[in-house]
Order: C-alpha cells, then structure tokens, then sequence
C-alpha cells in the first residue's frame, strides 16, 4: 500500500530576517520559478514602504493584521445532492484561510501594472490593513455567496 502523504509544515523555514514562519509561508508564495532571494527583496522592500505609509506601527504587525483582515471565515463547496448540484456554506479551516488571504493578496498585486512589485505588494498589504482594497472585496464577495447559500447549509455534512 502507498504511503500516506505527509505535510511538509514541519519543514518551512521561517524567514531569516523575523524568524517568523508565516513570514516564510508568505515568501514562497510570492516566489516565482525558485527565485526566492528576489521575492525575499521584494517582501522587505514593501515592509519598508509600509513603514513609511503607516507610520507610528510595526510593519510586520501590520502584515499580520492584513492577512488576518483578508481570512475568510465561511465559503461556499459544491454537493451533489440526488442529481442537483448546491452551493453549500462551509466554514473554512485555518490553513486554507491563510492560504486564500495570501493568494488573494499576491494576486491583486499582480494585477495592478506599471510599478515595481514592492511598491504594488505595499499598497495591497497597507489597503487590506485598513479592511479596503482588492483582496477585502474577494473575501467580501465569498461571503456574500455564503449568505445567499444560507439555505442549503443542511447539505453540509
């Protein structure tokens, strides 16, 4: 019989500057075809710009703050029920909410053009800091389908 995978969580680094792993998680998201001291440069660069567009607070308080901000608590999973499919409300587990805020945040990021990355990653952290922004709307929209879904929570099993 195959071995059952295992999660490489307990193999994460954290990142070398904070010692913090979420810090580190966040890195390898935003790391692109193994460059990771790129994307390590790019993530200081943006907690130095934050320092600057919020001042008087801990850049990597404010970090946490916004991917704490971005985390969805409830989505909506797909059941087959009798030959019909439902959009069922589920409440989402703490790994994958972190792993929505981050990707939620990288990506709106992405999609704004003509600045360098730090600068566009700094306007995304400091906008879901202050509950706005690209990635607030994702997370807003998310649960918005939940609450029209509400009917259907007792396929939720």
């Amino acid at each position: 019989m195959a071995k059952k995978f295992k999660s490489f969580e307990k193999l994460l680094r954290p990142d070398p500057k904070y010692k913090n792993r979420v810090v580190g998680k966040f890195i390898n998201c935003l790391m692109y075809d193994g460059g990771k001291v790129k994307a390590q440069g790019i993530f200081y660069d943006s907690l130095k710009a934050i320092e600057k567009k919020v001042p008087g607070v801990d850049p990597l308080e404010v970090f946490t703050k916004a991917i704490d901000n971005v985390k969805p608590l409830i989505e909506v999973r797909s059941r087959r029920v009798g030959g019909a499919t439902y959009q069922v409300p589920v409440e989402v587990p703490s790994k994958r909410a972190q792993a929505l805020a981050f990707r939620w945040i990288i990506g709106a990021a992405r999609k704004k053009k003509g600045r360098p990355t730090y600068l566009r990653l700094c306007d995304e952290v400091a906008a879901a800091y202050k509950r706005e922004g690209e990635a607030i709307t994702m997370r807003e929209n998310v649960h918005k389908m939940a609450e029209a879904n509400k009917a259907f929570a007792h396929f939720a099993w």
